[in-house]
């Protein structure tokens, strides 16, 4: 495998992990802890969810890199940069929104559940759905 492939794949693959636990494995168990509430949730959800957007995009990054120096057949780039476009789209239009609602509920609101955490949920699983298939395009190029 050509070495811009392989770090492609290794960045495809961490991110893929890393969307998994958090979006996927932390962020729904952390409401479940004895003594978290709301607040406390979102407090730590914001920090954790700005801390795994910004290795999501030095990832993406690592991949648009990669891909300029082995250039990876168009099967893998499609759902690739279909897997980078929902990350700026959730940067850029929805968390903004979520962070808005958040800071409302922060400051002692009783803000109502917002419906762009289920437009944020939908684009994860898209996401995620991506980075598989990506990953395994990338494993059998």
């Amino acid at each position: 495998m050509a070495p811009g492939l392989a770090v492609m794949t290794a960045a495809v693959f961490v991110w893929l992990g890393m969307v998994l636990a958090i979006s996927f494995l932390e962020a729904p168990l952390k409401f479940r802890a004895p003594g978290i509430t709301i607040r406390l949730g979102l407090g730590i959800g914001r920090l954790v969810f700005r801390a795994l957007n910004i290795a999501e995009s030095v990832l993406a990054g690592a991949i648009i890199i990669a891909a300029l120096i082995d250039t990876p057949p168009s099967q893998v780039l499609v759902p690739g940069a279909a897997a980078i476009a929902i990350l700026i789209v959730q940067l850029v239009l929805v968390r903004p929104r979520l962070n808005r609602r958040s800071d409302r509920v922060l400051a002692g609101e009783n803000a109502p559940r917002s419906r762009a955490h289920y437009v944020y949920i939908g684009f994860e699983v898209a996401k995620t759905v991506l980075l598989i298939t990506t990953g395994i395009l990338l494993l059998t190029a």
